[in-house]
């Protein structure tokens, strides 16, 4: 019980804790893979956490101090027969049961619901792109015939970078070379998969707030990432003209399961680019990532520690007896003591007996 209260707790606080120190970190801008890691084990810690939270109040957790495996099985027996022997009890289980299972399947449901108009979105505007569109095997690229300077990617297995008539003319040679380079950005970190798991878990809990400060926080990083990497390949200066290039595209030029050049926020991005870029220390760097390993691990070690301190435990403790060697002593001029018999101790595993056999 006191295990899935401290789970329950814990998901509550980074709920409310976590997004708003992440929202006003000033390390996110400028190492936005790392926050993205940030914002991804946010959400599954908090939804491990519950549904953990719940297995605990609907199976209690029972020592594993056994000879064998049948004798912690036995263990968890009586656990559970203790805990849904009196109607507080069942009732807790029960609540407990139906919080993991609601959770649980949310989520699949969500993953899968959102995973399947992705790939229904995707495949249907592939086959539209193989019908109008004119591939480019040298720049590996789809035209496509358009009075709108529009640049994106398809992710996926049958994947796609389409560039249009109009962004060929707006862009130069080294412009369209760094808009390149963000769009496989995408395409080489699978992007797409971060993007799809933050807004399935953001549409399977109704938008509550880490979930939707995480689905929109992803689709922002994701655009600062890809333009870093096209930094790189060629000049922050040059992405930045690119961006401003084709940062008028409306939003129909871009299908929505796509990932466009001009993204999310534009022109903060642009302003990004201008001024050198300063990158997060070392020391930083590895703090934040052991953070993140701490948000994922920390459920499963309150779950698991109640189970190993207590290996030693018997279920029904006995009061020590006296030794053999003390009984046997001899003392000045008398016979032996006879050796104190074992008492046992009472607990609730006999009582669960009495019931079990009376019955």
């Amino acid at each position: 019980m006191i295990v899935a209260i401290i789970l329950t707790v814990y998901a509550i606080a980074l709920s409310l804790a976590v997004p708003r120190l992440l929202l006003r970190a000033n390390w996110v801008d400028r190492a936005p893979r790392l926050a993205i890691a940030s914002w991804q084990a946010l959400t599954v810690a908090v939804v491990g956490s519950l549904a953990l939270a719940g297995l605990s109040f609907a199976i209690p957790i029972a020592g594993l101090g056994g000879q064998g495996i049948i004798d912690d099985l036995q263990a968890c027996a009586m656990a559970l027969q203790q805990q849904y022997s009196t109607p507080a009890g069942a009732a807790v289980g029960i609540g407990g049961a139906l919080l993991a299972g609601a959770v649980i399947t949310r989520c699949f449901w969500g993953l899968a619901s959102t995973g399947a108009r992705m790939s229904r979105e995707r495949n249907a505007h592939r086959r539209v792109l193989d019908m109008v569109g004119r591939p480019d095997f040298d720049r590996d690229i789809v035209i496509l015939d358009s009075t709108e300077a529009a640049v994106y990617c398809m992710p996926g297995i049958h994947r796609r970078t389409v560039v249009t008539t109009a962004a060929l003319h707006a862009l130069t040679d080294e412009e369209l070379i760094a808009v390149l380079a963000h769009e496989r950005a995408h395409l080489t970190e699978r992007h797409d998969l971060a993007l799809a798991f933050s807004v399935a878990l953001s549409h399977a809990f109704h938008g509550l707030p880490p979930f939707r400060l995480a689905a929109r926080e992803t689709a922002r990083l994701v655009e600062l990432r890809a333009d870093d990497v096209a930094a790189a390949r060629t000049h922050r200066l040059t992405v930045a003209a690119a961006l401003l290039a084709v940062v008028a595209v409306p939003p129909h030029a871009v299908p929505t399961v796509a990932l466009g050049a001009t993204g999310t926020g534009a022109a903060a991005r642009v302003r990004r680019l201008l001024p050198p870029r300063q990158s997060v220390g070392r020391v930083p760097a590895c703090a934040a990532a052991a953070a993140i390993a701490l948000l994922l691990i920390a459920p499963g070690l309150a779950l698991g520690w109640p189970a190993v301190t207590s290996a030693d435990h018997a279920l029904c403790p006995a009061e020590p007896a006296t030794s053999l060697s003390a009984s046997l002593s001899p003392r000045s001029g008398s016979a032996p003591a006879p050796a104190t018999p074992t008492m046992h101790t009472p607990c609730a595993v006999d009582s669960m007996d009495e019931g079990r056999f009376s019955s």
